[in-house]
C-alpha cells in the first residue's frame, strides 16, 4: 500500500500564494508520474499539473504562468507552488502518484485532498 499525505492548503486572499506538498510512503520501487488535480464544488475533477519521470511539466491552460509543479525524487514528494491565486482556483486539491511497488507491481494512489480557498 502506498500512502500519500498532503499539506499546505488554506485560505488566501486573491493575488496571494500557497505551496502544496505531497509525500508518498510505502514499499515503493519507483515513481513514474506525479500530478495535482482539483475539484471545485459542483464540478468534475480536473488535471492541474503533472510531472513525469523525465521532469517535463504540463499545466492546465488556466494555471499556466501562475503555478509551478516540482518533485523531489529522493523524498518521493511533489509540490505545487501557486502564485497570483484567483477565486476560481478555489477547490479541493489532490495529488496523484503512479509507480511500481517492490512486491505488488504497479500502483496509482491518491491523496486525501487539501482545501484551497481564495477569497477576500
Amino acid at each position: 500500500q502506498v500512502r500519500l499525505v498532503e499539506s499546505g492548503g488554506g485560505l488566501v486572499q486573491p493575488g496571494g500564494s500557497l505551496r502544496l506538498s505531497c509525500a508518498a510512503s510505502g514499499s515503493i520501487r519507483s515513481i513514474n508520474a506525479m500530478a495535482w488535480y482539483r475539484q471545485a464544488p459542483g464540478k468534475g475533477r480536473e488535471l492541474v499539473a503533472s510531472i513525469p519521470r523525465d521532469g517535463t511539466t504540463n499545466y492546465a491552460d488556466s494555471v499556466k504562468g501562475r503555478f509551478t509543479i516540482s518533485r523531489d525524487t529522493a523524498m518521493n514528494a511533489v509540490y505545487l507552488q501557486m502564485n497570483s491565486l484567483k477565486p476560481e482556483d478555489t477547490a479541493v486539491y489532490y495529488c496523484n502518484v503512479e509507480g511500481s511497488m517492490r512486491l505488488f507491481g504497479p500502483f496509482n494512489s491518491w491523496g486525501q485532498g487539501t482545501q484551497v480557498t481564495v477569497s477576500s
